[in-house]
């Protein structure tokens, strides 16, 4: 697919967290996230736990955090709420694998006009997140 970063925006790179891999190694994700509670990673796989176990309000939760810690990564990394978070660069992953989660919630409890502002957020980010997180 063509990129449609029209605006010349660049690219949003997230730094690596090798501590917070390495926690995901080592133990759980409910451990990586007291460990290091400023990773979106961690809390997008708490949330894909809770959903899996039908868990629908706690897995909405953890999205929710996850996306707020990957909001204020993003921004932190220079994103100013436009341009692209591309999935293939791995640390971007859990601010993107977030964003999914999120609506993945949103889509459980009918929070329809969310399910529709977090897929255009998807979209604009990166438009080959969705399948490569579904895959």
């Amino acid at each position: 697919m063509a990129s449609t970063n029209l605006l010349g925006v660049p690219e949003t790179l997230l730094p690596d967290e090798p501590e917070v891999r390495e926690a995901l190694t080592g133990g759980s994700a409910a451990d990586a996230a007291r460990a290091h509670p400023g990773s979106s990673l961690a809390w997008a796989l708490l949330s894909d736990e809770a959903s899996a176990d039908g868990r629908e309000l706690e897995a909405y939760a953890y999205a929710r955090v996850g996306y707020h810690r990957g909001l204020d990564a993003l921004r932190k990394a220079g994103w100013r709420g436009q341009g692209p978070v591309p999935w293939s660069h791995e640390p971007n992953r859990g601010v993107l694998r977030s964003l999914y989660a999120l609506r993945r919630g949103a889509a459980a409890i009918g929070e329809a006009a969310e399910v529709e502002r977090l897929s255009t957020f998807l979209d604009d980010a990166d438009p080959t997140a969705v399948a490569a997180i579904e895959a």
